[in-house]
């Protein structure tokens, strides 16, 4: 499953759905909004383009770490501290595989994928700075 959603994830259902045949090793990354003095995140995507850039990723990275599956959903809408906003689900017959490749995929959606956070505090907001070339939504830069 490649997603971009609002609805939370079944992080259980993907790990049900990542057993099988050969599998030796899961490995899950769930990303969640941090208390760093903050009420609410905002996530906006272009969606169009990040879905095809998360399934570029997830094809890549299942070929070159011997993945048997990759799960990707990104959160977008407003979450609160301690809800999900990535999770990334690999199966592998071995760790070492399980493992890089779920680095890997983290690594590329941090430097390509044109999803942007807005962190909502008390005293107002701010846009956090993304490690990609997309900028931020609204041409606005930190």
């Amino acid at each position: 499953m490649i997603a971009i959603q609002t609805e939370d994830v079944d992080i259980g259902q993907l790990i049900n759905a990542a057993k099988g045949r050969g599998v030796g090793a899961i490995v899950v990354f769930d990303g969640i909004v941090r208390d760093d003095d903050i009420c609410e995140m905002e996530l906006e995507a272009y969606e169009e383009v990040a879905l095809k850039e998360l399934e570029k990723i997830a094809a890549e990275a299942q070929a070159a770490h011997h993945l048997f599956s990759v799960d990707i959903v990104h959160r977008i809408g407003r979450l609160a501290v301690g809800e999900n906003i990535l999770v990334i689900v690999v199966s592998a017959g071995h760790r070492k595989e399980a493992y890089e490749g779920s680095r890997a995929i983290i690594e590329a959606i941090k430097a390509g994928v044109p999803i942007w956070k807005k962190e909502l505090t008390k005293d107002g907001s701010r846009w956090v700075p993304g490690d990609h070339a997309h900028g931020n939504p609204h041409g606005q830069h930190s």
